[in-house]
């Protein structure tokens, strides 16, 4: 079987305004497999490595999480495939991730025929000539819309950055500050969030929110926290020192303040969470916003607010910032809650995925509306996608959700 790169005539397949008629076939498939997903997986991932064994070079060595994401972000194209603007969306944010792990166009119909052979194989009863056709149809557009995306961003930026490491400062036992100094200038907005690989974990990547505005200088910090079954974290926060070179994929997240109003701010950051939401008050800082800004930043503890005198600094110098600590069983969103309401701000919340969840409900219910509360943990997640090491959301733990990957983590 030729890959699945076209549709037949030289030209591509693009979602329309109508749900497309293979969408029934392609659910049906995976509801079929999905109670043996990870033999699926396993079995897809073998013929694809036997048929291209050159290709096992962009997958970690463990791939049991991968196989995990796999499945999970074939379910979110199939859920959705009737939904052609979130489907371009998503899958060009795919594309533009995979060009970090050296994935070309060209590995694409090695995918392709992989996949569709472990289909044919394991949803024997409902696989025929007419489901395949439609898995061929889809998977052309799934493809050529991640190519396009890896594409068009490859004529302005590159595949990944080098990051040196130019200071490494320990705050807790378990949480340190990095600083980096990368070969190229880095493109990203307050709020954002990276992607690293560690020169001691080959072909893991994490994401790490960044904990500052940009900066003349053009340096970077990321706040880590070091987790039990970490493996990227604890080498950053125990192992790293100035002079080692991380690597970095493009910046990404929409957890971004919006100049062109004047709406208040209300951050809640927990943990190492912290870290973008005082990006977020240093961009406002420096557009010269006199806009209010709340930020509740929560630990378990006192000594687990490792950036509070930072925080009470910047509000010493700007009258529109209100910071407010929490610790103990209360917890971060019930405080914030309770000294609202907050009708009319823009919410955004950092921290926990359990943390955030409960934070949403909670802020809708202190009169912030739903589509002015933001946050970068995968939307089923916060209660409105894929597996976290210990919770941190994106911001500074072993977060394993934004995006999931489709071909290689």
């Amino acid at each position: 079987m030729d890959g699945p790169t076209g549709a037949g005539d030289g030209t591509v397949a693009r979602w329309t305004a109508e749900p497309p008629p293979d969408a029934v076939l392609v659910r049906r498939t995976l509801d079929e497999v999905a109670p043996i997903s990870d033999t699926v997986t396993s079995y897809f991932y073998a013929l694809l490595f036997v048929r291209n064994p050159d290709l096992r070079a962009l997958f970690p060595a463990a791939m049991d999480v991968q196989r995990d994401l796999l499945f999970a972000s074939l379910l979110t194209v199939a859920e959705r495939l009737d939904d052609g603007p979130f489907l371009t969306g998503y899958l060009g944010r795919l594309g533009r991730g995979h060009r970090k792990y050296g994935v070309e166009a060209a590995h694409y119909p090695a995918v392709g025929e992989a996949l569709l052979g472990a289909l044919a194989r394991y949803a024997g009863r409902v696989w025929d000539g007419k489901t395949e056709a439609a898995w061929v149809r889809a998977y052309t557009t799934i493809s050529q819309t991640m190519i396009d995306a890896a594409a068009e961003e490859g004529r302005n930026s590159p595949a990944r950055w080098l990051a040196e490491v130019v200071a490494h400062e320990p705050r807790t036992p378990d949480v340190a500050v990095l600083t980096l100094r990368t070969d190229a200038p880095y493109p990203f907005l307050a709020g954002q969030y990276t992607t690293l690989e560690t020169p001691w974990w080959p072909r893991i990547w994490r994401h790490y929110s960044l904990a500052s505005a940009p900066r003349p200088d053009g340096l970077l910090t990321l706040h880590v926290k070091a987790v039990p079954a970490g493996w990227v974290s604890r080498a950053l926060v125990h192992r790293a020192r100035p002079g080692d070179v991380l690597r970095l994929g493009p910046p990404a997240g929409s957890m971004t303040v919006d100049h062109a109003t004047d709406a208040g701010l209300l951050c809640l950051g927990g943990g190492t969470g912290i870290a973008p939401i005082r990006a977020l008050v240093e961009d406002v800082a420096e557009h010269g916003d006199r806009r209010r800004v709340d930020v509740f930043y929560g630990a378990r503890g006192e000594p687990d607010l490792y950036d509070l005198d930072a925080l009470l600094r910047l509000q010493r110098t700007f009258p529109w910032l209100s910071v407010h600590p929490v610790t103990g069983a209360r917890g971060l969103p019930a405080a914030a809650g309770a000294a609202g309401p907050w009708t009319g701000r823009d919410a955004y919340l950092s921290g926990p995925p359990g943390m955030v969840r409960q934070g949403v409900g909670v802020l809708r219910g202190a009169g912030v509306s739903p589509e002015r509360i933001r946050h970068d943990l995968p939307a089923e997640r916060a209660g409105a996608e894929g597996p976290s090491a210990e919770v941190g959301g994106v911001h500074g733990a072993d977060a394993l959700d934004v995006p999931v990957e489709i071909v290689a983590q």
